[in-house]
Parts: C-alpha cells; structure tokens; sequence
C-alpha cells in the first residue's frame, strides 16, 4: 500500500532545468521527513536534499546547493525536487525517501542524464 511514484525525470542538456515529483499514499506524509538521494553508476548513493516536515527546514549536498531546491505540498502528497543548472555531473538515478522514527520507504528510482 505504501508508495512513492516518481516523475519528471529524463534527457536534458547542461545548464537546463527539470523538476522531480515525488507522489506518496499509504501513509501520513506530515509525520514523514521527505528527501532525494541519487546514485551514479559505480557510486554508492548520497543524499541531495531533504525537507525535515511540512514548512521544515532544509539541507542540501554541497554540490548541488544554490541549484536545487526541495519541497513539499502538503495537499497533494508531493515532494519535488527543482534542478536548475544541470551539470554532465548530476547524471544518476534519483530517489525519493521518506523516513520517521519507525519507518524508511523508497521509490524506485529514476533517471536524470545530463549530456554534453
């Protein structure tokens, strides 16, 4: 029952913008800290950003901070990831997680490649 869909990945071209959703059901999304993690071929996977709760505070890996920005809406059960000034070095998988004291769920994962 519990699912986290990710959308808006894809092919986009160094120094382009793409967005990140992130729809989750199954749970409380208030009670769940909401972050992106990605992984690169042949790289272990790291943590982007995170949103700690609705209106929350953030936290951003430094080679994506003034970049990226996450967020979430409340409403929709969403959590969104915009990547502006894309880099050949953004190209990984993506992954939405959400995490509290008890549980830690992931998507599957999607793919955002940044060409050259």
């Amino acid at each position: 029952q519990v699912q986290l869909v990710e959308s808006g990945g894809g092919l986009v071209q160094p120094g382009g913008s793409l967005r990140l959703s992130c729809a989750a059901s199954g749970f409380t999304f208030s009670n769940y800290a909401m972050s992106w993690y990605r992984q690169a071929p042949g790289k272990e996977r790291e943590l982007v950003a995170t949103i700690t709760r609705p209106g929350g505070r953030t936290n951003y890996a430094d080679s994506v901070k003034g970049r990226f920005t996450i967020s979430r809406d409340s409403a929709k059960n969403t959590v969104y990831l915009q990547m502006n000034s894309l880099k050949p070095e953004d190209t990984a998988v993506y992954f939405c997680n959400a995490r509290n004291s008890y549980y830690n769920y992931w998507g599957q994962g999607i793919q955002v490649t940044v060409y050259s």
